[in-house]
Parts: C-alpha cells; sequence; structure tokens
C-alpha cells in the first residue's frame, strides 16, 4: 500500500478541489483521518462495504461488533437510518447539534448492510466545517471511530503530522485541519425515550 495522502485544509473556506479529492478516496474503499470538533476521527463511507471491512481490520475488531457512530452533516438525513423519534428527542438533538456530543438513537430497516443487525446507531453532527463539507459532498455519512490510544503519547491523537508520521501506511488520506483535541464527544442514550449519559467528554451534560 502507497503512503496516504496528506491534505491540509481550513475550516473557514475548505477547498473544493481538495475536498473532491477526498470525496474519490472514500467512493474508492479508502480509509480516512480527519478533524471533527473533538479528537481526530477515523473513517470510511458506510454504505462501502470493502472499505468498512478494512476499518475493522485496521482496529482489530469484527465488523459485526463494532460500535462506530455515524458522522452526518446535518439532522436532514437522520431518518434514512434512524426510526421515528418524538419530539422531545429531536428538541434536544436540535439544541445540541452540531456539536462535541454522539447521540444513540434507535435504527431502522435502512441501515447499511454491516449494522442490519443492530438496534440503536450512534449519531455525530460535529461542529466542524472540514468534516461536514465533506460528507455533505459524499452524499451519505461517513462511519466514525477515534484514533485515540490509550497508550500513546498525546501528541500523536492531536498534532496532525505526527498522526500522519503514525498512521501514513495503513490509511488512504490523513487532513490536516490543525490542531485536535484530546477529549472526546460526550455520549448520551436516547434509544429509550430518556436521557441516559454513557460518556462524560466535552460536550456539556448541563444542556441536555
Amino acid at each position: 500500500m502507497s503512503k496516504a495522502k496528506f491534505i491540509k485544509l481550513y475550516e473557514e473556506n475548505p477547498n473544493a478541489k481538495q475536498i473532491a479529492a477526498v470525496v474519490s478516496i472514500l467512493r474508492n474503499d479508502g480509509i480516512i483521518i480527519y478533524p471533527t470538533d473533538t479528537v481526530y476521527g477515523l473513517g470510511c463511507d458506510i454504505t462501502n462495504q470493502k472499505a468498512m471491512n478494512r476499518l475493522a481490520q485496521l482496529k482489530n475488531v469484527k465488523l459485526e461488533k463494532v460500535k462506530w457512530s455515524f458522522i452526518c452533516a446535518d439532522l436532514s438525513n437522520l431518518s434514512d437510518y434512524v426510526r421515528q423519534i418524538d419530539t422531545a428527542t429531536f428538541k434536544i438533538l436540535r439544541k445540541n447539534l452540531p456539536g462535541p456530543y454522539t447521540f444513540i438513537l434507535p435504527g431502522n430497516n435502512n441501515l447499511p448492510k454491516s449494522f442490519k443487525k443492530k438496534k440503536t446507531v450512534g449519531i455525530r453532527v460535529p461542529d466542524n466545517n472540514i468534516i461536514t463539507t465533506i460528507v455533505e459532498a459524499l452524499g451519505n455519512p461517513i462511519v466514525s471511530t477515534s484514533i485515540y490510544d490509550e497508550d500513546e503519547v498525546i501528541e500523536y491523537t492531536t498534532d496532525p503530522e505526527l498522526i500522519y508520521e503514525k498512521w501514513a501506511d495503513k490509511v488512504d488520506c490523513v487532513i490536516d485541519g490543525g490542531y485536535g483535541d484530546n477529549v472526546a464527544s460526550t455520549v448520551v442514550d436516547l434509544s429509550e425515550g430518556e436521557v441516559t449519559i454513557i460518556r462524560e467528554g466535552k460536550g456539556s451534560i448541563d444542556y441536555l
């Protein structure tokens, strides 16, 4: 496998040509590392089975056992993958997204093949214009897992150049969107209609 591309993108005005290059990588079974509003993420197109298998292998997990979340560009394509949710749940989503949260919601029958057996799905809409622009251009969500590693020094998960150094032989593209955070998203389970905090991270639980 050849070395990954290293692409610099700016949040204020991501370069359209470079966005198209990233989308092309995703459509061709590619795995990318990208900035979010929390830690840098590792992901691929959720509709691409080959890429999903590669990602599972890379993370050393069985695909049917993974608990990855989806990154959506906004709340508009939520109904593609999530069962109908009540007004109170939707209000929580609308109030806190885009933002540093992962919301666990009841999945529906349209979930991609790898997720068919799952009753719930984690949804992310990061407050980061780079990744939401990529997802929008791709036309469907990307699956997302953190590059965070308990055993690694923090710089290897926050500094794009050091991330590239570590991952260049394992992925197809590393996007430099500036320094990342080292605090993960707050995970909130809304699948049963109640608010259950699974993990407290960057997103404040005072607003839920």
